[in-house]
């Protein structure tokens, strides 16, 4: 099993940055990628950003590219989401979620990021 949690969230102006960060411990040795989704109010939750847990590869959804930014510290067993230029469309719920194979099948509780127009 893997456990994961989020801190970092919170409500900020647009434009301004926030950094979420994701504490895995457990059988992190498991891991190939760890990833950051979001869900607003009356949405599907929606991928992020991912990172590869071995060669750091990032990927990031075309909304997020060039002002987020994924990245981990694997002497922590932590992965961070530097959000900058942030918009009050990406006022959401934020999870972090760990894959072992071909799915993402752990999950934190989540962290709300507010962005204010």
């Amino acid at each position: 099993q893997v456990q994961l949690v989020e801190s970092g969230g919170g409500l900020v102006q647009a434009g301004g940055s926030l950094r979420l960060s994701c504490a895995a411990s457990g059988r992190t040795n498991r891991i190939n990628d760890m990833g950051w989704f979001r869900q607003a109010p009356g949405k599907e939750r929606d991928f992020v950003a991912a990172i590869n847990w071995s060669d750091s590869s990032t990927y990031y959804a075309d909304s997020v590219k060039g002002r987020f930014t994924i990245s981990r510290d694997n002497t922590k067993n932590t992965m961070y989401l530097q959000m900058n230029s942030l918009k009050p469309e990406d006022t959401a719920v934020y999870y972090c979620a760990a894959k072992r194979y071909s799915k993402y099948d752990f999950w934190g509780q989540g962290t709300q990021v507010t962005v204010s127009s």
